[in-house]
């Protein structure tokens, strides 16, 4: 036990006892001022570039799926390597996700043989601040990408197996 006589030892409570609530005040008003990744100006700062969303059937253009699964191994660098972009199109494939039955078999199969390159993909994707919050930003999970393609080298067009979310 502290002597009361110690002047020393309460001086340096002292200021200790109003640090805490002062901490702890401090604490609880900076989320509120603070802005979130969710906020759709942020997302739009972060992305830098137009984002299109579309929600279409797997099963009614593979075709297209499958030739950009087909080119993953080469998408994986310039994923790496994006740092701005014209334009960003998420492509929703409602019927390819997981609580519908997952893919289609035809493209199902691309993806098994593709497995390690597309699971490299969605790690550069985790990696990529742009790419990332666009996607986090519509509820989409790098698991639920199954390719990307780049129409040119500033439009990117994401696959995902998943439903698009409703509008708020």
């Amino acid at each position: 036990m502290p002597d009361p006589g110690n002047h020393r030892y309460f001086s340096r409570l002292i200021p200790a006892l109003f640090a805490l609530p002062l901490a702890l005040l401090l604490a609880g008003v900076s989320p509120a001022l603070a802005q979130g990744v969710h906020d759709p100006d942020a997302i739009d700062k972060i992305v830098g570039s137009e984002v299109e969303e579309e929600e279409v059937d797997a099963a009614a253009e593979p075709e297209r799926v499958i030739a950009a699964i087909e080119k993953t191994s080469e998408n994986i660098g310039a994923i790496r390597m994006l740092s701005a972009l014209d334009r960003m199109d998420i492509v929703f494939l409602a019927d390819a996700a997981v609580i519908e039955g997952g893919p289609p078999r035809e493209i199902e199969e691309h993806i098994e043989a593709n497995r390690a390159q597309i699971d490299e993909l969605r790690r550069e994707i985790e990696g990529n601040a742009m790419v990332y919050h666009a996607i986090n930003a519509r509820q989409i999970l790098p698991r639920d990408i199954l390719a990307v393609e780049f129409e040119d080298p500033a439009r990117l067009v994401i696959y995902a197996a998943a439903a698009k979310p409703p509008e708020n």
